[in-house]
């Protein structure tokens, strides 16, 4: 088994915490707990950045709630999707890393 994760980290489907090599990742989904909490399907789930907790609700194809708290000021947010849209389309997703490099630390990004 942990060959077959070791393989699908290394493949990017999944990620293994660097000290354990438990499933850390399964993107969009967070085996830690993370500033992004998602209650959807019935139940509650981690998001490992704002991206993927939105992608939670996706990869699941149902509505739910998306709690977490703005990085500048600290003020919680919480967003609504229906209908795979958010309820606040007026909130702006910024990445600290572009794109291309964040799989060279896709823990920090």
């Amino acid at each position: 088994m942990r060959a077959g994760w070791q393989r699908l980290h290394d493949a990017h489907a999944l990620v293994l915490d660097a000290e354990t090599r438990e499933i850390r990742m399964a993107n969009p989904f967070s085996a830690v707990p993370t500033p992004f909490r998602v209650e959807a399907g019935g139940r509650r789930w981690f998001g490992n950045c704002a991206w993927d907790a939105f992608g939670i609700c996706a990869a699941l194809g149902v509505d739910g709630r998306i709690e977490t708290v703005c990085a500048d000021c600290d003020e919680p947010i919480e967003v609504r999707v229906r209908d795979g849209r958010p309820d606040d389309e007026t909130l702006v997703f910024h990445c600290l890393v572009p794109a291309a490099q964040w799989w060279d630390d896709i823990v920090f990004t």
